[in-house]
């Protein structure tokens, strides 16, 4: 349910109370309080919360995901122990597991899995692949969060959420195919509240990003900006001028909603010059200059997007990021009930076909259980062992003759080794650079210029939304405290109880947190985010 991330000043504001240290448990209790009465005055969803005792992890939801709600402990502890050098001596203690495999893939996500399928694809039927992730459950940042929520079954991204269409010759369309994944069988759930309908999103945050939103989209206004109570605007972009702020960064408004139209009317077709002026002055210096926005203005509107993409506010990278996020077409995008893990499971389903039971439908294989105790099974050409964490991997001797590379993993708080003929190392540079220790230097420099930020994810099961919907509103952004925006979405039918939705039907707003701080340079922000999430939200 929580997945790591990065946060703006607003949210170290101290008067918010988030300095006092809080369990994750706590946190999503008062989220799950504080959401419905942000967003309106309405009822809350109270049997919710406390449904599970106070862990790690806090309230999980259900299903195959319930045991990987982020980052783990054990995970945490693993990482922390090869900072200290707890396994810096390539004699550590570890119990030889005597195997000994064609492939070694480590990491699970969605890169890991596919250089799984691809050694499969081209391997002799002897030849044997493990693929080593550390957290319980495959996925990487391609995993889900499931609820039950009066009898109907919901499911809601932790992390990577969307994905387009490709063209039909597109090596992306054949993997698609490969795995089972046909966009054009994607089907949605219908309006089946009031009429009108109300236009929803397919994503978590298509509305927010993608300008201009439609009219049921509006912008929240607390007591940063004098309103008590809150204020909400509906549709905006066409309301500017009832925001309450000045009229300087009402203007800017304007300029932002006008560059968009430009920008995606006539993409900029910089020159090699410009780009390379670009690179020596951050996006922040590119949106002030090409658009006459206001550094304040930025770092309040433009600024989360660009974090929650990449890690940093446009203060902190390069004017080669510069963007203004404008229109797409919500048509030409498609997510799966639980966001790009279906990629994951349907890889897997490809790889082991009976890990999944059922046939390879994107029903089935969204809704039907994971066989655990099939993921590394002896008889498996690939096999997936979770919850385990290389630590060590290095050539068994000289790098330029070595015909073996050595593994050692920990699993369950135990170290193990064993070897492979070939390792691909699909998992975080974060972590690549220490667990690889004879990486040549030239490659260890370039990882080190590499930053890395978290970002947390908090999904809130409602019993329904019609608080929303009398503000004639399906989702909205606001300016602070907690999160940037949330909407209501329209899942695809395969992985839904119901083929309609309405006011009335339950369900599940993401709200994802970017963590960042304007006028840090880009690695501070970066670390930064990592130690307030440690730190604030972890007991």
């Amino acid at each position: 349910m929580l997945q790591f991330g990065n946060m703006s000043t607003n949210r170290s504001d101290r008067t918010l109370g988030m300095n006092a240290r809080l369990c994750r448990r706590d946190f999503l209790n008062s989220l799950l309080l504080a959401s419905g009465s942000a967003l309106c005055t309405s009822v809350t969803p109270l049997q919710l919360l406390g449904q599970q005792p106070a862990s790690w992890g806090g309230y999980t939801g259900v299903g195959d995901y319930a045991i990987a709600n982020g980052n783990t402990e054990e995970v945490m502890l693993s990482a922390h122990a090869i900072r200290d050098g707890v396994f810096d001596s390539p004699t550590a203690a570890a119990k030889d597991t005597g195997e000994i495999f064609d492939l070694v893939v480590v990491g699970g996500g969605i890169s890991g899995l596919a250089a799984a399928l691809y050694f499969k694809d081209s391997a002799r039927p002897q030849q044997t692949c493990l693929v080593l992730e550390n957290h319980p459950i495959f996925g990487g940042q391609a995993r889900r969060n499931e609820f039950v929520v009066d009898g109907q079954r919901l499911m809601a991204p932790q992390g990577s959420n969307w994905f387009w269409v490709p063209a039909k010759s597109d090596l992306v369309a054949q993997f698609y195919a490969r795995v089972g994944v046909d966009p054009s069988e994607f089907k949605y759930q219908q309006w089946g509240g009031p009429l009108p309908a109300m236009p929803l999103s397919r994503t978590s945050y298509h509305f927010a990003r993608n300008l201009p939103s439609p009219p049921n989209f509006g912008f929240y206004f607390g007591e940063k900006f004098g309103q008590r109570p809150g204020k909400w605007v509906v549709d905006p972009w066409k309301n500017l001028d009832q925001i309450p702020v000045s009229p300087e960064m009402r203007s800017d408004f304007s300029k932002y909603l006008q560059a968009v139209v430009e920008y995606h009317s006539s993409p900029p077709h910089d020159s090699e010059k410009e780009l390379r002026h670009y690179d020596t002055v951050t996006a922040e210096d590119v949106l002030m200059e090409r658009h006459g926005l206001s550094r304040e203005f930025i770092r309040m509107f433009v600024a989360p997007h660009l974090a929650a993409a990449i890690g940093a506010g446009p203060d902190a990278v390069t004017g080669c990021r510069y963007k203004v996020y404008g229109s797409g077409d919500n048509l030409t995008r498609h997510s799966f009930p639980g966001g790009n893990t279906g990629f994951t499971r349907h890889i897997v389903k490809t790889l082991i076909p009976d890990a999944i039971p059922g046939p390879q439908t994107l029903e089935a294989i969204c809704k039907n259980r994971i066989n655990f105790s099939l993921l590394d099974r002896l008889a498996n050409q690939v096999r997936i062992r979770v919850g385990s964490t290389a630590v060590r991997v290095e050539h068994d001797g000289d790098p330029k003759k070595a015909s073996h590379v050595r593994i050692m993993y920990t699993r369950g708080g135990k170290a193990y080794r064993l070897k492979a003929r070939a390792v691909v190392m699909a998992g975080g540079g974060w972590t690549t650079k220490h667990v690889v220790r004879d990486l040549p230097a030239m490659h260890r420099e370039a990882y080190d210029q590499f930053l890395y930020n978290a970002s947390l994810v908090a999904n809130v099961a409602l019993h329904n939304w019609r608080f929303l919907y009398k503000l004639g509103l399906s989702g909205g952004r606001w300016f602070e405290g907690f999160g940037y925006w949330t909407e209501v979405r329209t899942i695809a039918t395969f992985g839904s109880d119901s083929k309609t939705i309405g006011p009335d039907s339950p369900t599940v707003l993401s709200i994802i947190t970017p963590f960042f701080y304007p006028g840090l340079p880009a690695a501070e922000q970066c670390s930064k985010g990592r130690g307030e999430i440690l730190y604030d939200f972890i007991p």
